[in-house]
């Protein structure tokens, strides 16, 4: 198995399948099979993690570029919070994993939203002052006197 897992992820998959729902415990690839129910736990937190930073991006472009505002930066803020809504439907364990890469997603949002903008990382807040809760808010966006 060890070698089908290097050579063929797909069929790896399919074959570990087969095997556990045949309870043929002493033929799976016990190792990889851990190393990859772990991957799917990081997967799950990186995707959020990237969401929460795209949303910010786009929250902070519309706050602080209102002239441009656009249906394009709407929708990637309506998906953004999308994906983020189904990813904790799915793994309800993450609903405070926002919460906690909001510092780091919003800086990762702050350096993005200076180079797309052109402005100077120092003209957006150092830190960001709304809430998780704000941000996830589908009803809510941020307004130029807000800042």
């Amino acid at each position: 198995m060890s070698a089908t897992y290097k050579a063929d992820f797909n069929l790896w998959i399919q074959q570990t399948a087969q095997l556990l729902r045949s309870h043929h415990w002493h033929e799976v690839d016990v190792e990889h099979l851990i190393e990859e129910v772990e991957s799917l736990g990081k997967s799950e937190r990186r995707a959020i993690a990237s969401q929460l930073t795209r949303l910010l991006l786009h929250l902070l472009k519309w706050q602080y570029q209102p002239q441009r505002r656009s249906d394009s930066w709407l929708d990637s803020i309506t998906d953004s919070r999308t994906q983020i809504e189904l990813a904790i439907l799915d793994s309800p364990s993450l609903k405070s994993y926002p919460t906690e890469q909001l510092e780091e997603s919003y800086q990762r949002a702050r350096r993005k939203a200076a180079k797309q903008t052109g402005m100077l990382v120092s003209v957006f807040l150092e830190e960001y002052p709304y809430s998780v809760e704000l941000v996830l808010d589908e009803d809510w966006l941020p307004e130029v006197n807000d800042i």
